[in-house]
């Protein structure tokens, strides 16, 4: 039986404390064979082997490193404001656990003799609440940049803040189709009325601006501008050594990159239900079963996510800002106004050629509006190039060679002492 709101909070205090605790257990396992299996993963790729000597298949290969960044010496540098630089990675974890609170697992099962859902907790605004986490642990990155006092690991909480405000944004927005379609906020009744159609498939704009949004969400590449080891050393974690507050931090960023995948299984790709045609079993959505639809799903995801990272380069960071502004949100805005218009004819008016019409009238409008933008864009750039070209041609015909006094040289002469005066033997 699918849950809904009036099946939370009438589970014993018992019940709750082991659901807690199967939750911390998944993710804690989840963050050690998430570390080996990206690595496992990406080595592929690249064709070559990764981990492979602690452990059986270098299995054991992140609890070494674990224990390892556990026993280290705790450095602190002099000038560092101490409580805010503890406190930062903390605050990186704790609100990725909170997060994955309300990300359903299944449906109604028998749990030590008690009927309950496979969720922790659900809220009637639940998909608001893991914005709202997803907001907070981004204070965590920011408080590591300022308490450093490093000019590098400064910039990079700054990129964090303004990335997270211009992804957030569009996240956001990416999420109001479903709640137009679902009619709710809360995450078991999304994946209740999934039932027949997945979001990612009803709603597919959606879906791909989620898809980019998570990435920047999570700070993963190719947007994983908060590090950025190529300008900033380190970014916001520069200052920390490997020690277990840098453990808690590399903690804190799977569990966001987590979270994200848990909430676009939930939100787009049908939660715990099982896909077409394991969906035609009958018992396919009953009892234990959902669990592992629900998991392949979500190494699935990762796996995409994984595959991106190993495929692409990190992007600038204008154009980051510039796809989250100019990009992201536009589109965003453009969709929900077509989702609404169409869901208000189609259902409140039970018209569905006008619906549809309506929808087509948009979508060209929408794009006519865009050709017109990319037409003058078009005009400027090549304005601009033709512009570039003059000044390069002006620089080009002065002796000084676009600003940089060089002697005049006399290449005939040059030759003629290369080959005939350099007599033959010397250096």
């Amino acid at each position: 039986m699918s849950p809904t709101l009036e099946n939370f909070g009438h589970d014993p205090v018992w019940i709750t404390i082991i659901k807690a605790v199967m939750l911390f257990v998944f993710l804690m396992l989840s963050v050690l064979f998430g570390v080996w299996f990206e690595r496992k993963l990406i080595s592929r790729m690249q064709n070559r082997y990764g981990p492979n000597r602690a452990g059986k298949f270098g299995l054991l290969q992140s609890v070494a490193d674990g224990l390892k960044m556990g026993l280290k010496e705790d450095l602190f540098p002099r000038t560092v404001d101490k409580v805010l630089y503890l406190l930062a990675p903390i605050i990186m974890v704790v609100p990725a656990f909170l997060a994955f609170s309300i990300v359903p697992f299944g449906p109604m099962v028998n749990l030590f003799g008690v009927q309950t859902p496979l969720q922790l907790v659900d809220l009637p605004v639940a998909v608001l609440f893991m914005l709202a986490m997803g907001a907070v642990s981004v204070y965590g990155v920011v408080l590591a940049g300022w308490s450093s006092r490093s000019p590098y690991a400064l910039l990079g909480g700054l990129r964090s803040a303004a990335q997270v405000v211009s992804y957030e944004i569009a996240m956001g927005l990416s999420f109001v189709a479903i709640f137009l379609f679902a009619g709710t906020l809360s995450t078991s009744e999304i994946v209740k009325a999934q039932e027949q159609t997945w979001f990612a498939v009803l709603l597919i704009p959606s879906f791909l601006v989620y898809v980019v949004c998570m990435f920047g969400e999570a700070a993963r590449i190719p947007f994983d501008l908060p590090e950025g080891e190529g300008e900033l050393v380190g970014g916001f974690q520069t200052e920390y050594s490997s020690s277990l507050k840098f453990a808690l931090i590399m903690m804190g960023e799977y569990l966001h990159t987590f979270t994200a995948t848990g909430i676009a299984v939930t939100l787009f790709l049908g939660g715990w239900r099982a896909p077409v045609p394991i969906s035609w079993w009958e018992g396919a959505n009953q009892g234990w079963w959902p669990v592992l639809w629900f998991f392949i799903k979500f190494v699935l995801t990762f796996c995409f996510i994984v595959w991106v990272r190993a495929s692409l380069p990190r992007v600038r960071y204008d154009q980051l800002m510039a796809l989250g502004w100019k990009v992201l949100i536009p589109v965003n805005l453009a969709w929900i106004l077509l989702v609404a218009a169409v869901r208000n004819v189609v259902v409140n008016e039970g018209n569905k050629m006008l619906g549809i019409g309506l929808g087509v009238v948009i979508v060209i409008g929408a794009l006519a509006i865009w050709m017109r933008f990319d037409t003058v864009n078009q005009r400027r750039k090549e304005a601009k190039k033709a512009q570039v070209e003059a000044e390069f041609e002006e620089l080009s015909n002065e002796p000084e060679a676009g600003g940089f006094p060089v002697p005049p040289l006399d290449l005939p002469h040059y030759h003629g002492v290369q080959h005939k005066e350099i007599p033959s033997g010397t250096n």
